[in-house]
Protein backbone atom coordinates (compact mmCIF):
# COMPACT_ATOMS: atom_id res chain seq x y z
CA UNK A 1 0.00 0.00 0.00
CA UNK A 2 1.52 3.23 -1.21
CA UNK A 3 2.21 6.00 1.88
CA UNK A 4 -0.65 9.00 1.52
CA UNK A 5 1.92 11.44 -0.12
CA UNK A 6 2.59 8.97 -3.00
CA UNK A 7 -1.13 8.98 -3.38
CA UNK A 8 -1.86 12.57 -3.01
CA UNK A 9 0.95 13.27 -5.79
CA UNK A 10 -0.50 10.62 -8.27
CA UNK A 11 -4.15 12.30 -7.55
CA UNK A 12 -2.84 15.69 -8.16
CA UNK A 13 -1.45 14.53 -11.46
CA UNK A 14 -4.57 12.09 -12.31
CA UNK A 15 -6.77 15.77 -11.74
CA UNK A 16 -4.93 17.71 -14.24
CA UNK A 17 -5.61 18.48 -17.69
CA UNK A 18 -4.60 15.10 -18.99
CA UNK A 19 -1.53 16.10 -21.55
CA UNK A 20 1.36 13.83 -23.03
CA UNK A 21 2.96 13.98 -19.74
CA UNK A 22 0.31 12.97 -17.84
CA UNK A 23 0.23 9.59 -20.26
CA UNK A 24 3.45 8.61 -20.32
CA UNK A 25 3.39 8.78 -16.58
CA UNK A 26 0.35 6.39 -16.30
CA UNK A 27 2.62 3.05 -15.84
CA UNK A 28 4.53 4.34 -12.89
CA UNK A 29 1.18 5.92 -11.37
CA UNK A 30 -0.30 2.53 -11.56
CA UNK A 31 2.34 0.84 -9.79
CA UNK A 32 2.66 3.40 -7.26
CA UNK A 33 -0.56 4.16 -5.91
CA UNK A 34 -2.65 0.88 -6.72
CA UNK A 35 -6.10 3.15 -5.17
CA UNK A 36 -5.99 4.78 -8.14
CA UNK A 37 -6.00 1.64 -10.86
CA UNK A 38 -9.56 2.00 -12.08
CA UNK A 39 -8.62 5.63 -13.04
CA UNK A 40 -4.91 4.94 -14.54
CA UNK A 41 -6.22 1.54 -16.25
CA UNK A 42 -9.15 3.98 -17.73
CA UNK A 43 -7.12 6.86 -18.64
CA UNK A 44 -4.20 4.00 -20.25
CA UNK A 45 -7.22 2.90 -23.24
CA UNK A 46 -8.44 5.91 -23.52
CA UNK A 47 -6.99 7.99 -26.80
CA UNK A 48 -5.54 11.00 -25.15
CA UNK A 49 -8.13 13.27 -27.40
CA UNK A 50 -11.03 11.74 -25.70
CA UNK A 51 -9.73 11.49 -22.72
CA UNK A 52 -8.96 15.18 -22.57
CA UNK A 53 -12.41 16.26 -23.95
CA UNK A 54 -13.80 14.38 -21.15
CA UNK A 55 -11.72 16.32 -18.59
CA UNK A 56 -13.13 19.31 -20.34
CA UNK A 57 -16.89 17.89 -20.06
CA UNK A 58 -16.32 16.72 -16.56
CA UNK A 59 -14.58 19.77 -15.55
CA UNK A 60 -16.67 22.49 -17.39
CA UNK A 61 -17.68 24.86 -14.73
CA UNK A 62 -20.95 24.52 -15.71
CA UNK A 63 -21.33 21.08 -14.71
CA UNK A 64 -20.85 22.40 -10.89
CA UNK A 65 -17.64 19.85 -10.64
CA UNK A 66 -15.38 22.53 -9.36
CA UNK A 67 -11.65 21.62 -9.00
CA UNK A 68 -11.72 24.60 -6.49
CA UNK A 69 -12.28 23.80 -3.09
CA UNK A 70 -13.31 27.25 -1.73
CA UNK A 71 -15.92 27.12 -4.01
CA UNK A 72 -17.64 24.33 -2.36
CA UNK A 73 -17.48 26.32 0.97
CA UNK A 74 -17.64 29.68 -0.74
CA UNK A 75 -19.63 29.58 -3.74
CA UNK A 76 -18.82 32.76 -5.77
CA UNK A 77 -18.78 35.36 -3.34
CA UNK A 78 -16.67 37.58 -1.49
CA UNK A 79 -15.78 35.49 1.04
CA UNK A 80 -13.56 33.35 -1.47
CA UNK A 81 -10.97 36.12 -1.78
CA UNK A 82 -10.40 35.40 1.94
CA UNK A 83 -10.44 31.88 1.55
CA UNK A 84 -7.49 32.21 -0.94
CA UNK A 85 -5.75 34.01 0.84
CA UNK A 86 -6.43 31.26 3.73
CA UNK A 87 -4.08 28.82 1.50
CA UNK A 88 -1.98 30.87 0.40
CA UNK A 89 -0.61 31.74 4.00
CA UNK A 90 -0.74 27.70 5.03
CA UNK A 91 1.55 27.56 1.30
CA UNK A 92 3.97 30.31 2.87
CA UNK A 93 3.85 28.91 6.54
CA UNK A 94 5.72 25.97 4.77
CA UNK A 95 8.03 27.99 2.82
CA UNK A 96 5.79 27.06 -0.48
CA UNK A 97 4.68 29.85 -2.85
CA UNK A 98 1.81 29.42 -5.71
CA UNK A 99 3.42 29.62 -9.52
CA UNK A 100 0.40 31.61 -10.28
CA UNK A 101 -0.68 29.39 -13.08
CA UNK A 102 -3.59 28.48 -10.80
CA UNK A 103 -5.68 29.59 -7.77
CA UNK A 104 -4.21 28.26 -4.48
CA UNK A 105 -7.43 26.47 -3.94
CA UNK A 106 -7.12 24.39 -7.27
CA UNK A 107 -7.59 20.58 -5.73
CA UNK A 108 -4.23 19.20 -7.44
CA UNK A 109 -2.54 21.79 -5.80
CA UNK A 110 -3.85 21.19 -2.86
CA UNK A 111 -2.81 17.49 -2.92
CA UNK A 112 0.57 17.85 -4.65
CA UNK A 113 1.17 20.81 -1.29
CA UNK A 114 -0.18 17.97 0.86
CA UNK A 115 2.11 15.43 -0.59
CA UNK A 116 5.40 17.78 -0.08
CA UNK A 117 4.50 18.58 3.75
CA UNK A 118 2.09 15.86 4.70
CA UNK A 119 -0.31 18.59 6.10
CA UNK A 120 -4.02 17.74 5.43
CA UNK A 121 -5.32 20.55 6.63
CA UNK A 122 -6.67 22.09 3.77
CA UNK A 123 -7.90 18.48 2.39
CA UNK A 124 -9.51 18.08 6.19
CA UNK A 125 -11.10 21.49 6.32
CA UNK A 126 -12.88 21.20 3.13
CA UNK A 127 -13.73 17.50 3.49
CA UNK A 128 -17.55 18.53 3.25
CA UNK A 129 -16.57 20.12 -0.61
CA UNK A 130 -14.49 16.90 -1.39
CA UNK A 131 -16.99 14.40 -0.41
CA UNK A 132 -19.98 16.40 -2.67
CA UNK A 133 -17.45 16.79 -5.58
CA UNK A 134 -17.07 12.74 -5.20
CA UNK A 135 -20.57 12.20 -5.25
CA UNK A 136 -21.41 14.49 -7.83
CA UNK A 137 -18.67 12.96 -10.08
CA UNK A 138 -19.96 9.40 -9.30
CA UNK A 139 -23.70 10.27 -10.28
CA UNK A 140 -22.12 11.97 -13.11
CA UNK A 141 -20.55 8.48 -14.41
CA UNK A 142 -16.67 9.34 -14.62
CA UNK A 143 -13.47 7.50 -13.48
CA UNK A 144 -12.50 10.62 -12.03
CA UNK A 145 -14.89 9.84 -9.35
CA UNK A 146 -12.46 7.16 -8.27
CA UNK A 147 -9.39 9.63 -7.41
CA UNK A 148 -11.58 11.31 -5.14
CA UNK A 149 -12.69 8.08 -3.69
CA UNK A 150 -9.25 6.98 -2.97
CA UNK A 151 -8.07 10.71 -1.72
CA UNK A 152 -11.41 10.70 0.63
CA UNK A 153 -10.44 7.44 2.11
CA UNK A 154 -7.23 8.78 3.01
CA UNK A 155 -9.17 11.54 5.48
CA UNK A 156 -10.80 11.27 8.61
CA UNK A 157 -14.42 10.61 8.70
CA UNK A 158 -16.65 13.66 8.03
CA UNK A 159 -18.28 15.20 11.60
CA UNK A 160 -21.84 13.34 11.88
CA UNK A 161 -24.21 15.94 10.13
CA UNK A 162 -22.01 16.99 7.24
CA UNK A 163 -24.24 17.02 4.14
CA UNK A 164 -22.79 14.96 1.54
Amino acid sequence: MPSDAVLYQAAALCLTYPDDDLVARLPLLREAAPPLRAFTDHAAVTPRRELAAHYERVFDPGNRHSLYLSRWHDGGTRRRGTSLVRFQDVYRRHGLECSGEELPDFLPAVLEFTARTGDTSLLTEHRDGLERLRTRLTDYGTPYADVLDAVCATLPAAPAGTPP
